[in-house]
């Protein structure tokens, strides 16, 4: 068998893995060796696939596998209480499974529910806004063979905001099926390759790539063969607004794809979507029925001879990496969803060997929107830079969480304002990989406009001199804004983000497996008031090192929060150092071992 061919057979392991697991609650010793023969992989390779993924289980998960999410926002909202609710009513420790194998009861991060904290999946059925009576209420309803279906809450939408002028909306207006694919029958490949590069719209995952850029060299690369993939991993901490685009305009983005399809030459188009969605899948499933149903999906679309195009869903496992586009390809290849060197880019060589473009939900949901307004009228909305709008995902102290479609260019402070955030203090801005910011960023516009290369604002010293230069400067963001009020405690949400890097790291390149776990114990030092300068100045140190040497985005975006955190908090660190604690400061490590070569030399010398 090929080596092309190896890696197409491989592609359904997820599938055959998801129905064990779903089935049996777990993948046996006899399913492992099974599979692998069949597969004709080791059963080691086997076994880093199955362990890499969040989802799968090796030992059994429960009838009924609750997912605690332990993310940040979860913390600030019942968190401990829903905890320990659920560990009374099932009379389990969190990360166990009760004797008669009815309830696994586990923590998982971010499952995409900020907005209705404390929030859990039963068999990835959702449950928000949790209390320890609602805990109570579902567990004994459970036990009494209620259905999940009937228990579960399905996530409102929470759309707080839009543009008031509705030619200034892009996203959340009225949506007609096939309005913008109709404009595909007067428009050539190359036509809609240049009305996107011209709209200026890029990656809206986080990356901002240029789209127009990434179909235009997918489309120069000749295969028989070419894929549209849609980057519905949405696992950045914070971020829920691809969420809503898949729950209210599911037609947008499959729409978006047959146009990506048609520029490129793409015939295929796979939705990749995380297992924590799982609920939605069925909407997308009828969306894409109705769409063959109306011709829209198949042979020969709209008429156009040898268009064609057809979307199918793919589920993610549980992997936050997933959601950078090579580790997203070698998942759906059947590996463990481990970033590549990139020796080629998928729009060379990406989903089985073949020209592949992967976009965000957002971004291809803005593809049609483009071409039904228009690229005049789109142009006149937001900046220079950054055309259009920006749906962010908002939680925390706040009084109206939700998603928020504002156009580029609104003030920081201003938002906050429209959000009606409480004593806005720490704001993580574009989720764990993203950035703190603080009161001397109030001025600064949400907006790709005059962006400075990343080191550029450590080289300040002095607040106001921060504030002054970079009130011109814009922010971007993938989605996610958390805020938090000043009675917070900064170290803790710190502690919880690099917890997070820890546990998602792949661990292929030892900056990032290594490094995080490091920070993460200087965190711990910090927070027992254990430390001392020198170790404000190794995290520094250090967190550049993981920047600089990381393989993937992952690793390199991961101490972000902690060095703008040390930037624009400097007295939340120094408080912990000054602070009394019944740590030795005397104590001399050093000096404490300075005999142990002489005294091993000692006992050495006794057995000759």
């Amino acid at each position: 068998m090929s080596t092309q061919n190896k890696i197409s057979s491989r592609a359904s392991l997820m599938d055959v893995l998801w129905d064990l697991q779903k089935k049996r609650r777990f993948i046996s010793h006899d399913d492992m060796t099974k599979i692998s023969k069949e597969y004709n992989i080791s059963k080691i390779e086997l076994e880093g696939v199955v362990s890499f993924y969040h989802f799968f289980h090796r030992s059994n998960a429960g009838k009924y596998t609750i997912y605690l999410n332990c993310s940040t926002i979860s913390k600030l909202y019942n968190y401990q209480a829903v905890k320990e609710a659920f560990e009374d009513e099932l009379g389990i420790k969190i990360g166990n499974v009760t004797n008669d194998n009815l309830f696994g009861f586990f923590k998982t991060s971010c499952i995409g529910l900020s907005d209705q904290e404390s929030s859990a999946l039963i068999n990835f059925y959702p449950f928000t806004n949790l209390t320890p009576a609602k805990v109570k209420t579902i567990v004994s309803k459970i036990r009494a063979g209620h259905s999940l279906e009937s228990l579960s809450d399905f996530p409102k939408d929470n759309i707080q905001y839009r543009p008031k002028e509705e030619k200034k909306t892009v996203f959340f207006k009225d949506y007609k099926k096939g309005e913008a694919l109709k404009k595909l029958s007067s428009l050539k490949p190359d036509e809609v390759i240049g009305l996107i590069t011209a709209s200026k719209l890029s990656g809206r995952g986080g990356a901002f790539f240029p789209t127009g850029m990434k179909w235009k060299l997918c489309k120069e690369n000749k295969s028989d063969q070419k894929y549209i993939i849609c980057n519905a991993d949405e696992g950045e901490p914070g971020t829920f607004k691809d969420r809503v685009l898949l729950n209210k305009y599911p037609e947008l983005l499959i729409e978006g794809m047959i146009i990506a399809g048609y520029a490129v030459g793409a015939t295929e188009g796979v939705i990749y979507l995380r297992a924590e969605y799982l609920f939605l899948k069925d909407k997308i499933d009828q969306a894409i029925k109705e769409f063959k149903q109306a011709k829209l999906l198949g042979k020969d679309i709209l008429g156009i001879k040898g268009f064609d195009f057809k979307v199918s869903i793919y589920l993610g496992a549980g992997a936050y990496v997933c959601g950078e586009e090579t580790a997203l390809i070698a998942s759906m290849e059947g590996k463990r969803g481990e970033p590549t060197t990139k020796e080629f880019f998928p729009v060379e060589k990406g989903y089985l060997g073949k020209p592949t473009v992967v976009n965000n939900v957002e971004t291809l949901c803005a593809v049609p929107r483009i071409l039904e307004m228009g690229l005049d009228k789109y142009l006149t909305i937001g900046t220079n830079a950054t055309p259009g709008t920006k749906l962010l995902s908002v939680s925390g102290d706040c009084n109206k969480p939700g998603v928020y479609e504002i156009e580029w260019g609104m003030k920081l402070k201003e938002f906050l304002d429209l959000i009606e955030a409480k004593d806005p203090h720490y704001i993580l801005f574009n989720g764990f990989a993203g950035e703190f910011l603080s009161s001397v960023d109030f001025d600064r516009e949400i907006s790709g406009e005059n962006l400075l290369a990343e080191h550029i604002q450590f080289s300040f010293k002095d607040p106001i001199e921060y504030s002054r230069k970079m009130s011109g400067v814009g922010l971007r963001s993938g989605g996610s804004f958390m805020v938090f009020n000043s009675g917070r405690d900064l170290l803790s949400i710190l502690k919880n983000i690099t917890k997070f890097f820890v546990a998602e790291s792949c661990g292929i390149c030892v900056p990032c497996r290594t490094g995080n776990f490091l920070l993460n114990k200087k965190i711990n030092k910090i927070m027992l008031c254990h430390a001392d300068k020198e170790d404000l100045d190794e995290i520094k140190e250090w967190s550049t090192i993981i920047k600089q040497s990381s393989r993937c985005g992952l690793g390199k975006t991961s101490t972000n929060c902690l060095l703008t955190a040390m930037l624009k908090f400097p007295g939340d660190f120094q408080k912990c150092l000054l602070a009394e604690s019944d740590f030795n400061q005397a104590f001399d490590l050093e000096k404490a071992v300075e005999n142990y070569d002489s005294i091993i030399h000692e006992i050495e010398s006794s057995y000759e």
